[in-house]
């Protein structure tokens, strides 16, 4: 007979030799073994417990039988760990399972049987159920759904509830149905585990089973909730200050209700806190599933220190981890739009230009609600996080017993994941140190941005163009009109890598044959961008600055230092400088005392008539006609050098203009049936899979306008650089995409192309996988230095 000394230990050599077996002949990885070994030994140590506190000294024949079938759900646990990161073996784990529910039905018979039925024996029984159905619903939910874990977690949430409530720790009166109960659960996951009949009648036998169990312990709730007060000999009016043992002091009825919901609540707000990913693409169930070793740290604190010393570690930490919870939403946007991390130092700037974005991109009166909803979800969790640890906090010294006990079993399971190295499916390690991580990555990062900035002040102060004078400068382009337009989100993916590049392609190489019939000729490369996603003004100054700019913090040190804009030593050579800025409604300061432009044509001096549409403010063959009208027409004028800004290709792809007659754009009016006709940006991102088409879509419109343009206002002195500011946001480009672009220069005068015929770059304006690719940086001065006079000399009075 096993008994309180050899009973755990004869369970746990049979669990180890289980698991070796499942290693051996299906090739159970290190996390099976671990989740399967750490279950056997928590599974033995609460049945020791159970013991001890029980009324039986030994195992029992039938408790030898539940023994077993805590071995094999353990066994099972393996198995699905390992099905998270390997092929599951389902035959095998529905064997285990099988023979598990088959045996639920021996050992109560044979308690019976053998007149050796106990409490200790029952809860035992019970247990087990409970763990089986918990881990088969764990392998069950990412087919099933998520809502199926609700059935595994239903005995364990009516557990943790009894923590808060005492009323619910009493012993529940034997009910057959409560076995019925749990047996359709078993029976049920493992139907939907083994997969053999239809999806849709798997999914209503499980909410049917959910439902069964909801009502089961409904009823016990109900029946522990009508006796809370049954050793005091008299009923206590609803709502009285008395706990369950008649001890004045504990509110019941709705307030504790009330209590448990926010209690959980602020569980789940440190949790997120403490173990919540920083990227959208691992917000997954299994991220969760983690120790956090700074929720160690902060419950050991409760435990040892004074009331007062506690309180203020609660404040302290709880503002730590507010602090920590905003930069991880912050990341997340950062990281889905620009596939980077929010950086304190720098990207401080970004706010203002975001919130522009916003009210164009949803309309000034939603994007300023949606603003503030935000600054105040964000005030909200730096006030909350606090008084969520402060409660959490106190919670562990009413419970200290049992705080510690929990406390030091997961200390001890953390400290084994952290040594075996042992990962979640995500790659993410189960023993946790996320809020710690990114903490010391801000501060490093802040400590390495300052270092940052001091050497980009160094870089713009070295311009080697900044005294050359206005004769030596751009000789090799003198009367001709240049033009740099930046297309909006086209990116290399644009052309390769992506579903849609063989229709961009297409229409690239249609764009090379009409041009080379109107006596234009090409050549094309890649520039890296220092930005993705999104920003592109960064792209803007690093192309006309040549010091990359890649960050906002940079940004603003640009605009405070003396570099030379390269439209800035264009006006000292001579050419009328404009920008044509659709997209801007605001007085843009830059433009002057950077940029150096004569004139700026936005949505304030451009008259159109005409619908927004999606981001752009007008669609870029209007934009473009306006330029060409303003600006490339008439006789005896100066050569000018325009930045081109072209919006029709920012996201959200929707809706999206069609060219037209160049001599019907009218007003602009006329793209209002265009507009009417065109897919809402509502309708195309309720299907993202469709989002990508979209896009290309939008590059295609604004080639085909800045091909169609050149046909229209071109001449023999046109020169255009067409290149794109940023990839587009990973919903396109995906994480981890590079930062290039293409770029092409076009030229009616062969003279211009030959002054490059050193870069290496490709015929027409498609470059394949193997063409140069620059620094975007890099362009200005080797752009100058090819059309220049020669080497800087003469200084000159910027």
């Amino acid at each position: 007979m096993l008994t309180l000394r050899t009973g755990p230990a004869v369970g746990v050599t049979a669990q180890v030799l289980l698991l070796a077996a499942l290693a051996a002949t299906l090739g159970l990885g290190a996390f099976g073994w671990v989740v399967g070994l750490v279950c056997g030994v928590l599974t033995n140590a609460a049945m020791a417990r159970g013991l001890v506190r029980g009324d039986v000294d030994a195992l029992g024949p039938a408790d030898l039988v539940t023994l077993t079938r805590a071995i094999l759900a353990c066994a099972v646990a393996a198995l699905v760990a390992d099905a998270f990161l390997h092929r599951p073996a389902v035959t095998t784990l529905l064997t285990l399972t099988v023979v598990a529910l088959v045996l639920d039905a021996v050992d109560g018979w044979l308690a019976r049987r053998t007149r050796t039925v106990s409490s200790f024996g029952a809860r035992f029984d019970g247990e087990v159920d409970a763990f089986l159905i918990l881990v088969l619903s764990v392998y069950v939910a990412p087919s099933a759904g998520a809502w199926v874990l609700a059935i595994g977690a239903m005995r364990y949430a009516f557990g943790l509830a009894g923590w808060w409530l005492p009323w619910l720790r009493r012993r529940l009166p034997p009910r057959y149905w409560r076995k019925v109960v749990a047996a359709t659960q078993g029976i049920v996951l493992t139907v939907a585990a083994a997969d053999v009949v239809p999806r849709a009648l798997t999914s209503a036998a499980l909410a049917v089973a959910l439902a069964l169990l909801t009502e089961s312990f409904g009823r016990d709730v109900w029946w522990s909730w009508r006796r809370r007060h049954v050793e005091l000999g008299r009923p206590a009016p609803l709502g009285s200050l008395v706990d369950a043992d008649g001890r004045p002091g504990r509110r019941s009825g709705p307030w504790v209700v009330a209590t448990v919901v926010v209690d959980l609540f602020a569980f789940l707000l440190v949790w997120f806190a403490l173990v919540g990913p920083d990227r959208t693409q691992r917000l997954t169930p299994s991220e969760f599933l983690r120790i956090p070793v700074e929720g160690l740290v902060v419950a050991g604190l409760a435990l040892v220190l004074p009331s007062l010393a506690r309180r203020l570690m609660a404040v302290v930490a709880g503002v730590l981890l507010g602090l920590v919870s905003v930069v991880k939403v912050l990341d997340m946007g950062f990281f889905t739009a620009l596939d980077r991390p929010f950086n304190v130092v720098t990207d401080r700037g970004y706010f203002s230009p975001v919130r522009v974005l916003v009210r164009d991109s949803i309309g000034p009166v939603a994007g300023d609600v949606v603003l503030a909803v935000a600054v105040v979800l964000a005030v909200a969790v730096l006030v909350l996080m606090p008084l969520s640890l402060g409660r959490l906090a106190a919670l562990v010294v009413r419970h200290r017993r049992r705080s510690l006990s929990i406390l030091t079993a997961l200390s001890v399971v953390w400290v084994a994941c952290a040594v075996s190295g042992l990962q979640i499916a995500g790659g993410a390690p189960v023993a946790s140190a996320e809020a710690g991580r990114l903490a010391v990555g801000q501060v490093r990062a802040m400590t390495a941005a300052a270092q940052d900035l001091r050497r980009f002040d160094a870089a713009v102060a070295k311009d080697r163009f900044r005294d050359t004078a206005g004769g030596d400068l751009l000789s090799g382009l003198r009367g001709k009109d240049v033009l740099i337009a930046f297309v909006e989100s086209y990116g290399r993916v644009a052309i390769e890598g992506s579903p849609s590049s063989p229709q961009v392609r297409a229409v690239l190489e249609a764009g090379t044959r009409r041009l080379q019939a109107s006596g234009y000729a090409s050549r094309s490369a890649f520039l890296t961008s220092p930005t993705f996603g999104g920003l592109s003004w960064l792209a803007h100054s690093t192309l006309q600055s040549g010091v990359r700019v890649s960050d906002q913090g940079r940004y603003d040190r640009l605009l405070a230092g003396k570099r030379m804009s390269l439209s800035a030593l264009f006006a000292r050579a001579g050419w009328r400088t404009v920008a044509l800025m659709p997209a801007n409604r605001a007085e843009w300061p830059t433009g002057k005392s950077f940029y150096r432009f004569d004139k700026i044509y936005d949505r304030q001096n451009i008259a159109y008539a005409g619908p927004r549409f999606g981001f752009a403010a007008m669609p870029d063959q209007y934009a473009l006609a306006a330029l060409g009208r303003q600006e490339l027409t008439g006789r005896d004028r100066t050569p000018v050098m325009a930045q081109i800004e072209l919006a029709s290709s920012h996201a959200p792809w929707a809706p999206l203009p069609t060219m037209v007659d160049w001599d019907r754009l009218g007003d602009g009016s006329v793209f209002d049936r265009v507009h009417d006709r065109a897919e809402s940006a509502t309708e195309l991102w309720r299907h993202t899979e469709d989002v990508d088409a979209a896009y290309a879509t939008s590059i295609e419109y604004s080639l085909n306008a800045l091909i169609s343009f050149v046909e229209k206002y071109g001449d023999d002195d046109l020169v255009l650089i067409v290149l794109g500011d940023h990839q587009p946001a990973t919903v396109v480009s995906g994480h981890g995409a590079s930062r290039d672009v293409p770029v092409t220069i076009i030229a009616h005068d062969p003279a211009v192309l030959r002054r490059i015929s050193g870069w290496g770059w490709q015929d027409g304006m498609v470059p394949d996988p193997e063409a140069p690719v620059w620094p975007m940086d890099a362009f200005r001065d080797r752009f100058l230095t090819a059309y220049s006079a020669g080497t800087p000399s003469r200084p000159t009075a910027p």
